[in-house]
């Protein structure tokens, strides 16, 4: 079995609490509060700033065979994801410029800029979001919400591309081949990050 495979042994029934999450469960019902998601989005605006700069820190440290990759994923998540997450912001009136980083989105971004100062640990502890999201989005996809904001968050992270590019960081991760023990305590660390940043301030 590989690491990945490993790691997502571990993180499916971590993924179930995510799952159950007030947060999660009301963006698949369609029915979150406004005011909720608003603020969920000027946190993830703000993580998704520094989750450029990780994929910039990696790629400073990365094998010539994967450079392109991490400019790749630095420059889909800048000009793409967060492209999109001004669109969708701007349906639910996110003050992105004004936001403030909340407790959990400093202790997340801290944890991974952190981590990145290791190529492959880096790798691991951003593992779980992109994981994470792939698979929430595949699994709410499966019943999606009606409201059409709501809707669209959930295709993005359904999307086919979205998949294919996790896949890509599994691959490096395995390659890599990183201390087995050492890669399980970030990966549950970038799970519980990722459980406690729906806990929106």
């Amino acid at each position: 079995m590989s690491i990945s495979d490993k790691l997502h042994a571990i993180g499916r029934p971590l993924l179930q609490d995510q799952l159950a999450h007030p947060t999660v469960a009301g963006i698949g019902r369609g029915d979150l509060p406004e005011q909720v998601f608003r603020s969920w989005l000027e946190q993830d605006y703000l993580f998704l700033l520094d989750y450029v700069r990780v994929f910039a820190r990696l790629a400073w440290q990365a094998p010539d065979g994967h450079l392109g990759d991490l400019v790749d994923l630095a420059h889909a998540t800048y000009h793409d994801e967060l492209s999109l997450h001004r669109s969708m912001s701007a349906g639910f009136g996110a003050d992105l410029e004004g936001a403030v980083k909340g407790p959990a989105c400093a202790a997340y971004t801290a944890f991974l800029l952190e981590s990145a100062a290791s190529y492959g640990e880096g790798l691991v502890a951003l593992y779980p979001c992109m994981w994470g999201y792939s698979s929430l989005g595949r699994i709410l996809a499966e019943n999606p919400p009606a409201e059409p904001r709501y809707r669209a968050w959930v295709d993005t992270y359904a999307d086919p591309g979205f998949v294919t590019l996790t896949e890509r960081v599994a691959s490096m991760i395995d390659e890599v081949d990183p201390e087995p023990a050492r890669a399980e305590a970030l990966f549950r660390a970038g799970m519980a990050h990722e459980l406690a940043f729906w806990d929106v301030p």
